[in-house]
């Protein structure tokens, strides 16, 4: 018979096992061994997306932010379906991570977004947007960095979001998105993110960022959720892209779009932060749902129950 530290056992008249609980699992004897029945821990549904990648230094637009979730029928970015069950009891770290940055004159290549972490999920930052004559690939990252001229898009990670976009001659690639490719809706635009209702309303989220014609008048469409437009940064808190510029103006290129943390537990369960979490809350339903929308250091933490 297997053991575990700190258990009761609960038996029949006759001494034979039926349950034990070791916090926070409940199992029960099949007769041959310790079976998994339930955890004590609340439920948590969560949302976590990354911080975008910033534009290239013309051409190139910022893949969105890794986009990770377990709400049941919803999706994860990359065309993967939502994760599996989460149950939380204790002390987590939890991170919101910043977009990056727009891409220098020095570089040419937008910055890659920063992760975000709740508890066990880590989900990765965008790719940034390659530039002209760089030299320099697009960012791989949650979703990849849309390409310039010669360069290869970013690729995406896998059940988090799609690659950037290729160039085709002087048109730039749009960036990767949480729901599909750069260039999937045409060259240059920028892919869509994924839509979640885990506040109570469809909302969608890390779109990937435009691309443009090098030093031509084309440019692209940032992608629904969040993707910057031509010149524009990703919509903060939602990992979306930042777009690039056409005109040869780095001055003219967007940052990626900050990330996101959002989770749902049953209401009436206990949360707090540590104080550098920015958060605001809400009651849908049966469930409390937090959103975190800042975290001051890497340090900072949420303690569940």
């Amino acid at each position: 018979m297997s053991s575990k530290v700190r258990f009761d056992t609960w038996q029949a008249a006759d001494g034979t096992d039926l349950m034990r609980f070791s916090d926070p699992d409940i199992e029960v004897w099949n007769g041959s061994a310790w079976v998994f029945l339930a955890s004590t821990n609340p439920s948590v549904n969560y949302l976590v997306i990354a911080g975008g990648g910033g534009g290239g230094y013309v051409a190139g637009g910022g893949g969105a932010g890794g986009y990770r979730c377990n709400v049941s029928g919803e999706n994860s970015g990359g065309g993967a379906s939502a994760e599996a069950a989460l149950n939380l009891g204790g002390t987590y770290s939890i991170v919101v991570g910043g977009g990056g940055a727009a891409a220098s004159v020095g570089s040419r290549l937008g910055g890659n977004g920063s992760n975000s972490v709740f508890a066990s999920i880590t989900s990765l930052g965008g790719g940034g947007g390659a530039g002209i004559s760089g030299g320099v690939d697009a960012g791989d990252g949650g979703s990849g960095g849309g390409a310039s001229q010669t360069q290869s898009p970013g690729s995406g990670e896998t059940n988090q979001g799609f690659a950037g976009g290729a160039a085709s001659g002087l048109l730039g690639g749009g960036g990767g998105g949480a729901g599909e490719a750069g260039n999937t809706d045409g060259q240059m635009d920028g892919g869509d993110g994924v839509a979640s209702s885990i506040t109570g309303s469809s909302v969608t989220r890390a779109g990937g960022g435009a691309g443009a014609e090098v030093n031509g008048s084309s440019e692209g469409t940032g992608g629904t959720g969040g993707g910057g437009n031509p010149t524009q940064s990703g919509t903060a808190n939602t990992g979306g892209g930042g777009g690039t510029s056409n005109d040869g103006n780095r001055d003219s290129v967007g940052a990626g779009g900050s990330g996101v943390v959002i989770f749902s537990v049953p209401t009436g369960v206990s949360v707090s932060f540590s104080g550098g979490v920015t958060q605001t809350s809400a009651t849908v339903g049966d469930n409390d749902v937090y959103t975190v929308t800042a975290t001051s250091t890497t340090s900072e933490t949420v303690t569940i129950g």
